[in-house]
């Protein structure tokens, strides 16, 4: 049994759609980012650095932070979403940071400065704005490639990257100018347990369609 200790966001989806791709039990319990939720000791003994999605696994008393460790946590318990062979697993991991490390961050950052504070700052818009459309390129070419991000197999990395994206219309992108995310993101929308997670605990909003 996993205890999830989540917000319906972006981070946050990566684990209730991990979760309902691997099969695993678990408890959703909803933290607002409110201050008195993040920041409670209850909170912070799981989640040090305060942040959404955490989980508890029952099974062993093991607590995670971090998104993306928690994804490759479950990959490892469960044996599924990631490949079996070193060199596949290799090239999950390198998509999954460049999820970590470029995509969240970057994509995040746009919906701080034009989403919720349009006009405040230019100088940072023009910058997030340009970080967009050159990440949507990477990923563009590299689904050109490939069925998934990292080769043809679904994976943790496609897992990580989907929920991002379908903040496009924050990040004021248009799918059909990235035909090959496009395809990607509408084959990912339609798996029931993509779509599951989207609704955990209960139904906030459907899935953005281009």
């Amino acid at each position: 049994m996993i205890e999830f200790y989540y917000w319906p966001t972006p981070n946050g989806w990566k684990v209730s759609i991990m979760l309902e791709e691997v099969g695993i039990p678990y408890e959703a319990h909803l933290v607002t980012l409110a201050d008195a939720d993040v920041r409670s000791p209850e909170f912070l003994s799981v989640s040090p650095n305060n942040k959404i999605p955490a989980i508890v696994d029952r099974d062993n008393g093991r607590s995670m932070m971090e998104s993306g460790a928690i994804l490759m946590y479950l990959a490892e318990k469960t044996g599924k979403l990631t490949p079996a062979d070193e060199d596949g697993k290799w090239r999950v991991m390198e998509w999954l940071m460049m999820q970590m490390g470029s995509v969240g961050p970057m994509l995040g950052q746009t919906h701080h400065f034009v989403k919720y504070n349009h006009g405040k700052a230019p100088y940072a818009e023009d910058r997030y704005l340009n970080e967009n459309k050159r990440i949507y390129g990477v990923l563009d070419r590299r689904l050109g490639e490939c069925a998934y991000l990292a080769g043809d197999e679904y994976t943790i990395a496609d897992v990580a990257t989907f929920p991002w994206i379908a903040r496009w219309d924050w990040q004021t992108m248009d799918l059909n100018e990235t035909p090959n995310i496009k395809r990607w993101y509408l084959e990912l929308a339609a798996r029931p347990a993509v779509q599951r997670g989207f609704d955990i605990p209960s139904k906030v909003q459907d899935i953005p369609m281009p």
